[in-house]
């Protein structure tokens, strides 16, 4: 069995009016709330975390959000057993294509939906393989052995010109009037070991806290909601979303 220790929370922030985020851990969807539970799965099952960070103006972020994790989890729960990496890199690219048609259209059917996008970024098991996945500014972090590393980089402005300031200005995403959208698909199996915690978080937490107070934090035995609030005690500017999935058992 793999064994999951999971922590995950979402909340508005200090600032905004509404949460635009938006969680999932396997079945479960999370905003405006906290979860920690124990997962455990077999080696010949699957599991799905995943953190949406919405864009586009009062409701539609949170509408392009919710909407792409609801199709990921019908979706990827529909993907057939047996897929190679290849097989599960291409299966992923069609689902990106399809949802960036189905947020593209609501957008054009109806003027409040126009151009609202949100960002991806997932930690997956499938085919006795893990993966991690990325499209926009949302971050996945390992903690290995007290050391946070920061594992997906960043669709963005500020990271294209090689500047260290966040701009907030995203360079991809899914929706937003992106034509061209990618997503970053990496095989990380052999990066996941007992006693690691991996982070999935919205650029509410990294704009807020840096990476040493976020690593310190951890190391400290910070849940996830206490992590959310450390973020809104240092301003919470914006929406602050985190998961974190610690590994258990890999037997």
């Amino acid at each position: 069995m793999i064994e999951y220790k999971i922590s995950a929370a979402s909340s508005v922030g200090c600032v905004r009016d509404n949460n635009e985020d938006m969680l999932l851990i396997d079945k479960q969807f999370v905003r405006d709330s906290k979860l920690d539970i124990d997962a455990s799965f077999s080696q010949d099952q699957r599991y799905l975390l995943a953190l949406a960070d919405g864009m586009g103006g009062h409701n539609c972020g949170e509408v392009a959000s919710s909407d792409t994790l609801h199709n990921l989890q019908f979706y990827f729960n529909d993907i057939p057993t047996g897929l190679d990496v290849s097989g599960f890199n291409e299966s992923i690219y069609e689902w990106l294509v399809s949802m960036n048609n189905t947020i593209e259209g609501k957008g054009n059917g109806d003027a409040q939906y126009k151009n609202m996008g949100t960002t991806l970024v997932s930690f997956v098991y499938y085919g006795h393989e893990f993966f991690w996945m990325n499209c926009g500014d949302s971050r996945l972090y390992r903690l290995h052995e007290g050391k946070l590393t920061q594992l997906t980089t960043d669709h963005s402005l500020s990271n294209m010109l090689g500047q260290h300031a966040h701009s907030h200005i995203i360079t991809n995403c899914i929706g937003g009037g992106c034509k061209s959208s990618y997503i970053d698909i990496v095989k990380c199996t052999s990066e996941v070991a007992v006693g690691d915690t991996f982070l999935l978080c919205s650029d509410g937490l990294t704009d807020m806290l840096s990476d040493s107070d976020i690593e310190n934090m951890m190391n400290a035995g910070y849940t996830a909601d206490r992590l959310c609030v450390a973020a809104e005690r240092a301003g919470g500017l914006d929406n602050v979303s985190v998961i974190l999935a610690h590994i258990v058992s890999l037997e």
